[in-house]
């Protein structure tokens, strides 16, 4: 399972909190069935699921009816928001995680670097919470970086968020597609990104990879020369090639797959970030 449990002490008497994992325990009945073994004696901070397993779901429901039981808010961070993609078209799938996640009875949940707006806008009480801090903070300070690059317009909000916050400039690549299969065909790079120095890419979700390594094709820059930002690190297929074509790969503790060994990803914790 991808759900971790969180409570509220206060160790030694002081008034500063501190979350630790929660004594309440997930089991199943022989009949499939998932129930919640909850303590006697605890203070529920929050629940954090990560990646899109709809049991996670069912359990974070059971918490959150126990957590109202005892009069406390119950807060959920999902900072992977399960089927963001799926924004459009049928069946409608961001909707149907919606429906599974609003059934909980969440009176907050927290989401990090949505793929677009329209899945974060059919939950309720959610707060989002942007990228940009994580970037600045966290990654920007390890390259003297020259450039932003997204790798499509899609990509071009938070990125320009980013080269905002850091005064660099920012440059958009494009790609082309078959519109009968769907598939990528070609990607171009700006012609006027820079030579020199160090670029960086900045996108909400690598899966297989294959954007990442035709844009980087495309640019005809060394792997030394390139790093790359996904907020959300599935690293499926053929991913682990990205190592050919950037000198790292900086991600989020956001999903199970950012620990894909091969990849070899960094991986930074978003806890500081989702609980601020």
């Amino acid at each position: 399972m991808s759900i971790t449990l969180f409570a509220a002490t206060t160790p030694g008497g002081s008034k500063s909190v501190t979350h630790t994992n929660s004594a309440a325990e997930p089991f199943r009945f022989p009949g499939g069935e998932w129930h919640l073994r909850v303590p006697t004696a605890e203070a529920p901070a929050f629940a954090r699921v990560t990646g899109c397993d709809a049991n996670d779901l069912v359990v974070l429901g059971l918490w959150a009816d126990w957590v109202h039981s005892l009069g406390h808010r119950a807060v959920a961070h999902l900072p992977y928001l399960p089927a963001a993609r799926a924004d459009r078209g049928t069946p409608f799938g961001a909707q149907v995680y919606a429906n599974l996640i609003n059934t909980c009875n969440l009176d907050e949940v927290v989401v990090f670097d949505p793929h677009s707006p329209v899945a974060p806008s059919l939950i309720n009480n959610v707060r989002i919470v942007e990228s940009t801090a994580v970037i600045a903070e966290r990654v920007i300070p390890s390259g003297n970086y020259e450039a932003i690059l997204a790798p499509d317009a899609g990509a071009v909000h938070r990125a320009q968020l980013v080269a905002d916050r850091m005064g660099l400039p920012l440059f958009t690549a494009t790609k082309s597609r078959d519109f009968d299969t769907g598939k990528l065909t070609g990607f171009h790079a700006p012609e006027n990104l820079p030579r020199l120095g160090r670029v960086l890419v900045v996108d909400d979700i690598c899966d297989g990879g294959g954007t990442f390594m035709g844009l980087a094709k495309a640019t005809g820059l060394h792997r030394d020369q390139l790093d790359l930002w996904v907020s959300h690190g599935i690293f499926s297929g053929r991913a682990p090639q990205l190592r050919e074509s950037y000198g790292t790969v900086f991600t989020t503790d956001s999903h199970p797959g950012a620990a894909n060994p091969e990849v070899a990803a960094e991986i930074i914790e978003l806890a500081p970030y989702l609980s601020a």
